[in-house]
């Protein structure tokens, strides 16, 4: 007869796993890290990206540094207007 087809198991409302995934044997939080601080990538457009190096290579100072200058002065001026 053969293997039966990939059978779909509902493990909560919604929620639906092929038959051959079994997560059982995991540790839940195994690699939670509540102290953790991640920092998110950020991609910028190609002229946006060219104009923050240009900006940061007269400065000596890294892209980052530029783009997070910019986004605190716009971040104030909106609070300021609140």
């Amino acid at each position: 007869m053969g293997e039966p087809m990939n059978q779909i198991v509902n493990t909560q409302e919604g929620d639906e796993l092929p038959t051959e995934i079994d997560f059982s044997p995991g540790v839940r939080g195994k690699f939670f890290r509540p102290a953790l601080k991640l920092n998110l990538p950020v991609y910028l457009d190609e002229d946006v990206q060219r104009f923050l190096s240009a900006i940061a290579a007269r400065r000596g100072v890294a892209v980052s540094d530029v783009a997070n200058d910019l986004l605190k002065k716009d971040i104030a001026i909106l609070e300021a207007m609140r």
